[in-house]
């Protein structure tokens, strides 16, 4: 109901487009930040929105249990959700539940149709076995965590088939971050068999976030959200040592029990008209690295 609608930011005008960020943790944050930066009128969700920068408004809301108010006037929702716990449980209540009481509440309080984009993960797609895998790759999940997120994504299309999911892979940076602590600390190993990894620094995820709900005509509703290289996690550990002027991490005695990891293409978000600040792990731990030598 129009009474329930958050109020407007102080000189922000009504007419403002507004975008809601459905979850506001680091990555949520970035993204409301930015879309703030575009001159939306931005909301974010999370249980405590004190914490939020001033740019952005807050809504305390616990969404695995709770359907948030929603201003009507709304161009733009990003569901970024964090688990507090890695088990199907924690997943469930926050993806799965989360998602539908997004929805819920978009059905409820916006009598237009807002670009829906909901950050989910390569986690879907399983372990693999070292093969390439994109868009058009069936999804099996080999965890029960994954198999939640699958879930969730699911509902959203099963909403609406034109809502975005943007799967993305292991987030890194600003900063060093564990891995290159890891290695600087020399507590890194290699593993003894080629294990591929993917990655995509944080501010390129963000930045993609915010051309696929802001500067897409048409986008598609599916993305797999990776910068340009796969890498062995080998070579990935190496160019970290040799940034930080370290030894190299010596190579483990046993075999990674997560298998030979998977190789996923960004081919479908590039076309889209994304350019990557950090195109590969070299420039992002590059980054990264500055200030820890």
């Amino acid at each position: 109901m129009p009474g329930n609608e958050p109020p407007a930011p102080s000189g922000s005008p009504r007419s403002a487009p507004t975008a809601v960020l459905a979850g506001c943790g680091d990555l949520g944050t970035r993204v409301a930040v930015r879309l703030a930066g575009e001159g939306y009128r931005v909301l974010g969700l999370r249980r405590r929105p004190e914490r939020l920068p001033a740019a952005v408004e807050g809504q305390a809301v616990d969404l695995r249990t709770e359907q948030p108010r929603l201003p009507r006037e709304m161009g733009v929702v990003v569901v970024a959700l964090t688990a507090d716990d890695r088990t199907a449980e924690a997943y469930r209540d926050t993806y799965v539940n989360g998602v539908a009481n997004v929805l819920a509440a978009i059905d409820r309080d916006v009598p237009g149709r807002p670009r829906v984009l909901l950050v989910s993960s390569t986690a879907v797609y399983g372990a693999g076995d070292g093969s390439l895998v994109d868009e058009r790759t069936p999804v099996e999940p080999d965890t029960a965590t994954g198999l939640q997120l699958r879930a969730a994504e699911r509902r959203l299309h099963e909403w609406r088939p034109d809502a975005i999911v943007l799967r993305l892979a292991g987030l890194y940076g600003p900063g060093p971050g564990r891995l290159v602590a890891s290695v600087r600390d020399g507590t890194a190993t290699v593993d003894s068999r080629p294990v591929y990894t993917n990655r995509i620094h944080r501010d390129d995820a963000a930045d993609a976030i915010v051309h696929l709900t802001d500067r897409v005509d048409r986008p598609d509703p599916l993305y797999v959200g990776v910068d340009h290289e796969p890498a062995e996690r080998g070579a990935v550990l190496r160019f970290v040592a040799g940034e930080l002027g370290v030894a190299p991490p010596p190579t483990g005695d046993e075999p990674s029990a997560r298998g030979t990891g998977k190789r996923c293409d960004c081919s479908r978000l590039r076309a889209s008209g994304y350019t990557f600040t950090y195109p590969t792990y070299r420039e992002g731990y590059r980054a990264a690295c500055e200030g820890s030598r």
